[in-house]
């Protein structure tokens, strides 16, 4: 029993994030599980044409990514493309390459172990998260009944005690009714029964009175009637105290039950160990034929360009080695003749044969000199040829170099900083609202802005002095320009880091717009004007003179432009002129009427695009605040011209979804009674209520998250959070792409927060940084090698708050250092390490920091040797790449992005180069021990290893290059149907 109660409690602090969750546990789980037929593979040796009937049957099954913006079905259903999402994890884009690899039999195998892998693992998590729930409903019952009991036996003990002061009363009373029968019979026997009544009364009124007073008799008579009130109260107490045991003892039984249901939790998780084991192998065989792939493709076409250059040179040199061979047969002839001459000449004044045979001779040596002449001619031809060839060859360098200087005085300009640029297409898009320079001019200038064209520098430099109808004359003569090749792309957003920046989002926005400008695209950001933003970030903040008339609530409201350039990107920020001042509230989200809010602002975008007559190509909304973008242009601005642009929608996170009564989106200006219906933004949960974010992944082209293992978890019921069927509806056009990081803002190597800079190659500057912040914080320093673990968090349920509580302790008993850095808005977390914070405060191993301070991130990250990561769940996850970049191997949870870019160092599955950190797979503080005592182990036994390892992470590029190549390819795809459907109309 005491094994099964200490199985219970430590299964009650794994749950005590969810204390108000109840699910039932299936009880047919085991009939859940879907087992491959066959786990064996088959041989990989199979004849081309199988291989070739495969990969043709690949191609025609993909599906196509570009959604249709029209409800319920794909706009360029015509046009379908393979799917970017067709396999889970381990299949790619370029699936049919690899599928080259292997039979078609075998890859059905593969693809049906990994699909049952896939649902088992989610079967087992909501069985494991069902169990847990019971569990803990079992044991809150159980502390319940027992608080019950222990009031009752307190009552009990109260009822006896007044049981036998009770008792003591009645033996008095029965004392003197005995005393009172001693005085009646001596009474009787005196002879005086006339006056034997009243000196009875008067003498046991007098002893009465000695010995008791008046008011003591009374309350004999109420202790009686109370006495038999309590023994029926403590009757019914022992009865209720039986109902209690008999209920205690059923808990006891359930608790039996956890403990077999435990059992049979351990035996579906080695098979589902089992399950992984071979599905990685599976990964590990289809990464290496990618590989082998692409250094195969490589080889070929190095030996196709080998085998062309040899057959021209073979052939050459057959053709020089057929006339040298002419040249020695004529020479040898030329030797043999000269010697027959030198011996006629000797015998020429002896015979007038020999001079006949003389003459012979000499005709014969001068019919092989003109053979000769003719060879030496030849000779000379080809030589004058390959000297030809070498003058035309010089000729044509010539001419390539005279070219290539043009092109670098017409080629793009390279010299200036993207703010420079920015900063010119904001004074262009401000004469355009402005009325200054017309539409069409504002778009030719907007070209050579975007291609950063020399000539439009010049003149810019050139009218720095001059008024501004003298600049605009100027750049009016530079509107014969081609146009560019490059997207136009323009992100509405709500945050924007570092003006506007509360999580990942103000992150992806910088960093995928500043990538995607790299690239040679024109990227622009809207925003709100929030009065709370870092306005010192902003560069060349300025109004422009014009004002934008939106629709809301039934009016028309003015808003005011600002323009300014922040990491070099331009950006437009919307003040509206509403009385309730939305955008001024001194924060950024958790309003009352937020629904309003940024449905107020996604229109006012939506019409300053179409005032400033911008043609788009991509218009990229994110997250639920600026959903409303989608179904907004479809239903009321494309029909007024504002057509050019394919829709992008990325959710960060389906947690939040933007659900309100369907009568709200009236205010915007959007029809309720049109759109509340379950194809389009109805709530799959409550039919009266719309959903933003489903509205958006209905309404738009192509439909993002922020990694592939997070595209899985959504389409799911537990991960989805209500949308999973939708996500699957639209499956074709939705996608998850990895976030990167802003590798100019989070590099150790040129980081200003820092103590001392330091690189991969160079990491005495990371010890410094630990012992720069263990004296700021006031950490002991007594032993340098002792390792420092490092949290940056928000304090919320999803990022594991129980394991990271659990985090600090078991540092400590592991001999390390723990400093923790975040804050929670949930009221009751944040109190409970308030008081973890207090109980350290004077601890020298342990500090807690319970705010944000981003200079104080920097330097946390750069001294830290590990990092945790436990989230519950996460759909990106950004602290995992930054903490590789700075050397802090992170051990995380196998869960969304964190599965996608930290894989486990022991896996032997997994290939080496890919190593980088240590993973666990189950919420609990048994797998999160593992690890991090696996990652203690390693630093403290194998100190060299440790320092490749650190090595190795620092060098990973987690830069947004490779994730804004995905965008851009989807972008591309996306404009590229669209511009082919308008052809065919």
């Amino acid at each position: 029993m005491a094994s099964k109660l200490a199985t219970c409690f430590v299964y009650r602090n794994l749950n005590q994030s969810h204390p108000n969750t109840v699910v039932r546990f299936p009880s047919s789980l085991s009939h859940g599980l879907l087992l491959p037929a066959s786990c064996k593979m088959r041989q990989r040796s199979l004849s081309s044409q199988h291989k070739k009937q495969h990969i043709k049957k690949a191609s025609h099954e993909q599906p196509s990514t570009d959604g249709d913006p029209q409800p319920g079905q794909d706009r360029d259903s015509e046009h379908r493309e393979p799917s970017l999402d067709s396999l889970p994890n381990a299949v790619n884009i370029n699936g049919a390459e690899q599928a080259e690899q292997l039979s078609g039999g075998q890859l059905v195998d593969m693809l049906g172990m990994i699909q049952n892998t896939e649902k088992n693992i989610l079967l087992l998590n909501q069985a494991r998260i069902h169990a847990l729930q019971d569990l803990e409903k079992i044991l809150a019952e159980k502390e319940a009944l027992q608080g019950e009991i222990n009031v009752l036996e307190t009552r009990l003990a109260e009822t006896d005690a007044r049981i036998e002061v009770a008792t003591q009363e009645k033996i008095d009373v029965k004392h003197l009714e005995e005393q009172l029968e001693k005085l009646r019979s001596e009474l009787a026997q005196s002879g005086n029964p006339e006056g034997g009544d009243t000196e009875l009364h008067a003498h046991l009124n007098r002893f009465l009175n000695d010995e008791y007073p008046p008011s003591h008799n009374e309350s004999i008579h109420s202790l009686t009637v109370e006495l038999n009130s309590l023994r029926e109260e403590n009757a019914s107490l022992k009865s209720a105290i039986e109902s209690f045991k008999a209920q205690l003892n059923d808990v006891n039984n359930t608790s039996e039950r956890v403990v077999v249901l435990e059992k049979e939790r351990s035996s579906l998780e080695s098979a589902l160990k089992d399950l992984e084991s071979k599905l990685l192998e599976s990964q590990e065989d289809l990464s290496e034929l990618s590989a082998l792939r692409v250094e195969c493709k490589d080889l070929r076409e190095k030996v196709e360009d080998l085998q062309v250059m040899l057959d021209n040179a073979t052939k050459q040199a057959n053709q020089d080695i057929t006339v040298l061979q002419q040249n020695q047969d004529l020479r040898r002839k030329l030797e043999k003749l000269e010697a027959s001459l030198e011996e006629a000449n000797n015998y020429k004044l002896s015979s007038d044969k020999l001079q006949k045979y003389n003459e012979e001779m000499q005709q014969k040596i001068k019919s092989l000199e003109e053979r000769l002449q003719k060879s030496d001619e030849e000779i000379n031809s080809y030589v004058q040829m390959y000297q030809d060839s070498a003058k035309e060859f010089q000729v044509t360098l010539s001419d390539l170099k005279e070219e290539t200087k043009k092109r670098a005085l017409d080629g793009p300009v390279e010299d200036m900083p993207w703010e420079f640029w920015s900063r010119l297409l904001l004074m262009i898009d401000g004469w355009s609202l402005e009325k200054k320079i017309s539409v069409d001019d504002a778009n030719l200038l907007r070209e050579k802005v975007w291609k950063r064209d020399r000539r439009i520098r010049d003149t810019y430099m050139a009218c720095e002095e001059q008024s501004e109808n003298e600049a605009i004359s100027a750049f009016l003569k530079l509107t014969s320009s081609a146009t560019s090749q490059g997207l136009r792309v323009i992100h509405i957003a709500a945050e924007m880091a570092p003006v506007a920046k509360v999580g990942g989002l103000g992150d992806v926005v910088c960093g995928l717009g500043k990538a995607l400008q790299r690239k040679g695209h024109l990227v622009e950001i809207i925003l709100p004007k929030y009065d709370c933003m870092d306005y010192d970030r902003i560069c060349d903040l300025r109004a422009l003179d014009v004002v934008i008339e939106s629709y809301f609530d039934g009016q028309l409201f003015k808003n005011k432009i600002w323009v300014g350039t922040v990491e070099g990107l331009p950006v437009y920020f919307i003040e509206p002129h509403h009385p309730h001042k939305l955008f001024w509230r001194g924060t950024y989200y958790g309003e009352h009427d937020d629904f309003k809010r940024f449905s107020y602002f996604s229109r006012a975008a939506l019409e300053f695009l179409l005032r400033a007559g911008k043609k788009p190509d991509i218009i990229h909304c994110h997250d639920w605040q600026t959903a409303f973008v989608a179904p907004l242009y479809w239903e009321m601005y494309a029909p007024k011209g504002l057509d050019s642009a394919r829709m992008c929608f990325t959710c960060h996170n389906f947690e939040y979804q933007g659900i309100a009564a369907a009568s709200e989106l009236e205010s915007c200006g959007l029809h309720a009674h049109q759109l509340n219906r379950p194809d389009r933004m109805q709530d799959n949960s409550a039919h009266d209520k719309v959903n933003a974010v489903k509205g958006a992944v209905v309404f738009s082209n192509i439909v993002t998250t922020v990694s592939p293992t997070y595209a899985q978890e959504v389409r799911t019921a537990e991960g989805g959070h209500g949308l999973h069927s939708t996500l699957s509806s639209h499956s074709k056009k939705f996608i998850g792409i990895l976030n990167g990081i802003d590798t100019d803002a989070w590099d150790p190597a040129t980081d200003p927060c820092l103590e001392v800079q330091y690189n991969a190659n160079d990491l005495q500057g990371k010890a410094e940084n630990k012992a720069a912040l263990r004296r700021k914080l006031g950490l002991s320093s007594a032993d340098h090698r002792r390792p420092l673990v490092g949290c940056i968090t928000r304090l919320v349920p999803q990022k594991g708050v129980h394991l990271i509580r659990h985090a600090i302790y078991r540092t400590l008993g592991l001999g390390g250092q723990f400093v923790l850095l975040g804050s929670s808005p949930v009221h009751h977390i944040q109190k409970e390490f308030e008081g973890i914070a207090e109980q350290f405060q004077n601890h020298d191993q342990v500090r807690l920091i319970l705010k944000y301070d981003e200079s104080l991130a920097h330097a946390i990250y750069a001294a830290s040797d590990m990092f945790i990561i436990p989230s519950i769940f996460e759909p990106c996850g950004l602290t995992q790449m930054i903490s590789m970049r700075y050397g802090a191997i992170p051990i995380v949870r196998k869960t969304g992005g964190l599965n996608d870019s930290v894989f486990d160092v022991d896996d032997d599955t997994i290939p080496p180069r890919f190593q980088n950190g240590f993973t666990f797979l189950d919420a609990n503080e048994q797998d999160f021990n593992g690890a991090l005592e696996r990652a203690f182990n390693l630093y403290m036994n194998n100190p060299e290893r440790w320092k490749q390892l650190v090595q190795k992470d620092m060098n990973i590029d987690f830069s947004w290059d490779s994730s804004a190549a995905q965008y851009e390819q989807l972008y591309s795809s996306a404009v590229a149907r669209a511009r082919a459907r308008n052809l065919l109309n």
